[in-house]
């Protein structure tokens, strides 16, 4: 029998471990949140990726709309773009890839607009049934289309929100179990702050930034016409970060986020039931409305205010700019054993001329063998702006 639309979305899940942990589930006491579509929480992009993950508060540039939007009110050139790619997940399969593109463009000093398309690609699936016999092949694909809006509210705070479409396609329309699947859809919004304060010590500019992104409040997406219905992964983002120059060519930035899911944890019982008739695998919530389960999730937890704290993920990094125009980047990520156990470092390098730039970046997980093993992440970054003036 072809496998049903549950347990398809489990392994695709599986399929992207980088986004929802490699979890050690023999582990004591470990209760992991998963939520439909996790491939909106991976990293997109070169620069954050090569800090850890960290990228709320740091100084603006054109893949912030993933990050914090509110970051395109201070960025300094007028329009530009990125293209960001990944192969995903090299350790374990060869043709799972995430791409991202983003760009944006200031109305005016106090307006900016944007947006960025983020396209999850899962590879080859053939579909066999209950004797293997060959069913088709699907080529199950995710992606997510946002627009946003930025605006300066003084000379130190921005403002920003974004909204999302989402669109996943894991099974292509099979008929599963008898019932009808189809690609689940949702829609989302992002609100978002940004801080920045630049001053001077012994004569060198020192900044100091600080932002929160409330990301992904939207509603739940399902497969089937049922009554399951997965949260996508709402987030809370919180980040800062200090800059400081040593002299007229080299400075350093220190960052650090901290990032918590604003959606229930499963219950111990991983079994639960509503009306005695509809059975909720995994212990998801799915009663719960997504309003309710965004300010429930912070006393949720059934290990209570331990377990809570156990929920936030910790990104801290550091970057190195020469003469502006050359950087190197380290970072470390932490997760939580019961909640993933994702504990990584990364590094980056980054080269920018006067109209574009090209990032990389390198993750390296602490546990041995793991899927995201030799993980690499490219963006090539076009500034409009500068390359306009060139021509003139």
């Amino acid at each position: 029998m072809i496998r049903s639309v549950r347990l398809f979305v489990v392994v695709s899940v599986l399929l992207i471990i980088a986004a929802k942990g490699y979890s050690q589930s023999s582990l004591t006491g470990a209760n992991v949140i998963t939520t439909g579509v996790p491939f909106l929480t991976i990293a997109p992009d070169s620069r954050a990726a090569g800090m850890g993950d960290a990228g709320v508060g740091t100084s603006p540039d054109v893949n912030a709309q993933h990050w914090n939007p509110a970051k395109y009110a201070f960025i300094e050139s007028d329009m530009g773009v990125s293209l960001s790619y990944s192969p995903w997940l090299r350790a374990l399969v060869n043709d799972i890839n995430l791409a991202y593109l983003v760009g944006y463009k200031k109305l005016d000093e106090y307006q900016t607009v944007s947006s960025s398309l983020r396209y999850f690609s899962l590879g080859d699936i053939v579909f066999t049934n209950e004797y293997a016999e060959y069913q088709g092949q699907q080529s199950p694909n995710e992606f997510a289309f946002d627009l946003g809006y930025t605006r300066l509210l003084s000379d130190y705070w921005a403002g920003a929100v974004a909204v999302r479409y989402i669109r996943s396609d894991l099974t292509g329309g099979q008929l599963i179990n008898g019932v009808e699947s189809h690609a689940g859809n949702s829609f989302a919004a992002d609100v978002a702050f940004y801080f920045r304060n630049e001053f001077q010590i012994r004569r060198q500019e020192n900044i100091f930034s600080a932002g929160i992104n409330i990301q992904n409040i939207g509603a739940k997406i399902s497969y089937t016409d049922g009554e399951v219905k997965d949260f996508i992964p709402t987030n809370l983002k919180l980040g800062a970060a200090y800059t400081t120059a040593l002299d007229d060519y080299n400075s350093f930035t220190f960052t650090a986020d901290i990032n918590k899911l604003l959606v229930p944890t499963p219950p111990k019982d991983t079994t639960t039931y509503d009306d005695g008739d509809i059975l909720y695998p995994g212990g998801i919530n799915s009663d719960k409305g997504v309003i309710g389960g965004i300010f429930t999730s912070f006393a949720d937890a059934p290990g209570g205010f331990k377990e809570e704290l156990q929920e936030i993920t910790l990104s801290v990094g550091v970057e190195y700019w020469y003469n502006k125009q050359f950087a190197l980047r380290a970072g470390y990520f932490y997760e939580h054993e019961n909640k993933g156990n994702r504990k990584f470092m990364t590094a980056g390098a980054g080269l920018k001329l006067n109209v574009f730039a090209l990032d990389f970046a390198y993750l390296l997980p602490v546990a041995r063998n793991h899927p995201l093993e030799n993980t690499l992440r490219f963006t090539l970054s076009f500034d409009v702006e500068a390359f306009g003036g060139q021509r003139r």
